[in-house]
């Protein structure tokens, strides 16, 4: 059998003196993460021409700094451990070429910590949670953890408008059995309704959630730039658009999490092409579109629910000529951006998106007997 990880994430409401210590351990967590990668940083701007001396050096821990700043004590030991464990994590990908060098934390950076299982210290009771320090704290477990699931880790945010939320990591075992792959769609990635599949031939029919508010969200943002900032007035509007913010947010991944759901129930494979969205939107300029479209959410929902059931989602490479391809006859042709329409000289005339979906769906399917 097979260890599998799982994460649930529900609301929490805290009382006060909770609430301030969730937000005083998340800046614990803030300030020991800068103090190591400042000492990181200067360390390696010190010896990056001498790797074999760099490798030597002992990085900080959490506990070097208790001592100078004795308020560290009074929170969770554990959250400021897992952000030496983050910075490590991080570090690592910088020397593998995998990332940038890590950056250091803002305060509007997202306000979180996360904390481990250890002896017991924490444990789902009957409407609430027990976590380190803050004890025992109020929650909506709308859905129901499985008896055989361990909890690992606990992640606690809080949002821009004032709410609590905690993310409850599980380990369980399960032999996943890769299924025999009968049933394959293709998808293609369109900007105005998520995608066209190879099936019907149809969008997604995608609420442009973001779009939708778009009015209603400037307005509060007027608002908020007419009022004094850190003000009480200030600070209630600063709510109000975090909450319309929060609102699109949470529209747009449960209708992504929906779609996702039905393909998986569905087929056995996806097949979709391995985009690079942060590119295009700088290069076409399609910045919001391409942040209310949520496209990358959509494959990634797409990816870990089709793995619990032992199907796959394929990835064609992003160079695959799939709006250039004719799906009838494989002739290949130059396609302009307003072109709606693909037609060949074999006779075919269909929508270019449509066309495009049929050909993922079929290098998708020669990648699956090919693997």
């Amino acid at each position: 059998m097979a260890k599998q990880n799982k994460a649930y994430k529900f609301r929490i409401y805290p009382t006060e003196e909770q609430a301030l210590l969730i937000r005083k351990t998340s800046g614990c967590v803030r300030f020991v993460y800068n103090k190591m990668l400042a000492e990181r940083k200067e360390t390696y701007e010190t010896f990056k021409e001498d790797k074999e001396a760099l490798k030597k050096v002992k990085h900080p821990t959490p506990a070097k700094y208790k001592k100078e700043f004795e308020w560290l004590k009074e929170v969770d030991s554990l959250a400021l451990a897992n952000a030496q464990l983050n910075l490590d994590k991080a570090y690592k990908a910088f020397f593998k070429g995998n990332a940038k060098f890590p950056k250091f934390k803002s305060k509007r950076h997202k306000q979180s910590y996360t904390t481990n299982v250890v002896n017991s210290n924490i444990e789902l009771l009957e409407g609430h949670i027990k976590l380190p320090k803050l004890k025992t704290v109020k929650i909506k477990q709308h859905r129901h953890i499985p008896s055989g699931y361990m909890i690992k880790s606990c992640t606690i945010s809080m949002t821009s408008s004032g709410k609590y939320y905690i993310s409850i990591l599980t380990e369980y075992e399960k032999e996943i059995t890769s299924i025999e792959i009968q049933h394959v769609v293709g998808l293609d990635f369109a900007m105005n309704g998520l995608f066209v599949d190879s099936e019907t031939g149809k969008k997604a029919n995608y609420p442009r959630f973001y779009r939708q508010m778009l009015e209603k969200l400037a307005q509060a943002q007027r608002k908020l730039s007419r009022k004094k900032k850190g003000s009480s007035n200030w600070n209630k509007q600063r709510i109000q658009v975090a909450k319309i913010q929060e609102k699109v947010a949470n529209q747009r991944k449960n209708f992504l999490h929906h779609k996702s759901k039905e393909f998986v129930t569905h087929y056995d494979a996806v097949i979709i092409e391995d985009l690079d969205m942060k590119g295009m939107s700088r290069a076409l300029k399609f910045g919001k579109s391409v942040a209310d479209n949520g496209w990358g959410m959509f494959t990634s929902f797409l990816e870990y629910k089709l793995k619990e059931q032992g199907k796959q989602l394929i990835k064609v490479d992003k160079w695959f000529p799939s709006t250039k391809t004719c799906s009838n006859c494989g002739a290949v042709r130059e396609v302009k951006l307003l072109e709606r329409t693909y037609q060949c000289t074999c006779g075919l005339n269909l929508d270019r998106d449509y066309n495009s979906a049929l050909n993922i769906k079929k290098e998708g399917i020669r990648l699956l007997a090919t693997a």
